[in-house]
C-alpha cells in the first residue's frame, strides 16, 4: 500500500504518543490530505540528514503507522498535531517528485511473538526491572531536580487485603511499591514490548533496533539488558539524566 512518509529524529513506537509541530509546507501538506481523506501516514527515523529544508535524506527502511488523534491548525497553516503509533511496515520503495513529500509503497509486518512460553516469562522479569528503573528515575534524596513524571496511563487494581503496602526493614513505605502502584504494565507481551520500547531513554538508533525486532520474545530479552545497564548506572548516578523531548515539548518536523 502507499503511505505518506514523514521522516524525524525520532522513533514512534506502536501504542507511543507523540506529539508534533509541523511547520514545513511540504508536511504541511501531508497533514491536510490526511486530515481531509482521515488516513494515516508513516513515522519513519532519519539516519542521515536533517528535518527541515532540501538536502539528501537516508531513512530507516521500517516505519510506524501513525494515526491522528488529535490537530489544531493556526492562521498561518501550522498544526499542532497529536499521533499515536498503531503498526510497524516495512518500505519497498519511494516515490520522490510526485509529492512535495515522499511516498511510500509499504508492506505492514505482522506481529510474531515467538517463544510463547518465553515471551511470557520475560514480560514478567521486564515488568519488575521497569518498575526499578521508573524509582530510580526519581531524584534521589538531596538532589535537586525535579521528579520525573512518566506519562503512563494503565491499569492497576489494588488488592482488598492490601493494609497500605509493603515497607522498608526501618518502617518507611518501600518506594518500589509506590512506583508500582502508580504505574501498571500491561500483560500483553507485544504490547509491553512497544510501550517500553517507546518509554525507555536510550538513543535512537538503539530504539530503532528494538522496533526492528523480528519476534516480541527477542525485543524482550534485548529491553531486560537495556534496562538492566541503566538500572546499574541510574542506581550508582554514573550518568546525568535528560528527559526525553517528546515528553515536555513539541517535536518541530
Amino acid at each position: 500500500m502507499e503511505l505518506p512518509l514523514f521522516p524525524l529524529h525520532t522513533v514512534l513506537c506502536p501504542g507511543v504518543a507523540l506529539p508534533l509541530h509541523v511547520f514545513e509546507p511540504r508536511y504541511r501538506a501531508l497533514v491536510a490530505r490526511c486530515l481531509e481523506e482521515g488516513t494515516p501516514f508513516g513515522v519513519v527515523l532519519i539516519r542521515d540528514g536533517r528535518e527541515v529544508g532540501a538536502g539528501p535524506t537516508s531513512i530507516a527502511t521500517v516505519g510506524t503507522v501513525a494515526e491522528i488523534r488529535e490537530a489544531g491548525k493556526f492562521s498561518d497553516g501550522r498544526y499542532e498535531l497529536l499521533i499515536v503509533g498503531v503498526r510497524r511496515f516495512r518500505i519497498e520503495s519511494v516515490t520522490v517528485g510526485r509529492e512535495p513529500y515522499l511516498v511510500g509503497d509499504v508492506e505492514e509486518l505482522e506481529e510474531e511473538i515467538g517463544d510463547r512460553l518465553a515471551a511470557r516469562a520475560l514480560t514478567d522479569r521486564v515488568t519488575q526491572r521497569f518498575v526499578r528503573y521508573l524509582a530510580l528515575l526519581q531524584p534521589a534524596e538531596g538532589e535537586d531536580a525535579d521528579e520525573i513524571d512518566v506519562q503512563v496511563e494503565l491499569d492497576v487494581e489494588d488488592d482488598p487485603a492490601d493494609t497500605g503496602g509493603s515497607s522498608t526493614s526501618d518502617g518507611a513505605p518501600d518506594p518500589l511499591d509506590d512506583v508500582a502502584r502508580r504505574v501498571a504494565v500491561p500483560d500483553d507481551p507485544t504490547i509491553l514490548s512497544y510501550l517500553l520500547s517507546g518509554i525507555i531513554q536510550v538513543d535512537q538508533p538503539r530504539r530503532q533496533q528494538l522496533l526492528e525486532a523480528p519476534t516480541t520474545e527477542s525485543r524482550l530479552r534485548e529491553l531486560i539488558r537495556l534496562i538492566d545497564r541503566e538500572v546499574v548506572l541510574l542506581d550508582r548516578r554514573l550518568r546525568n539524566f535528560s528527559v526525553d523531548p517528546r515528553t515536555i515539548a513539541l517535536r518541530r518536523n
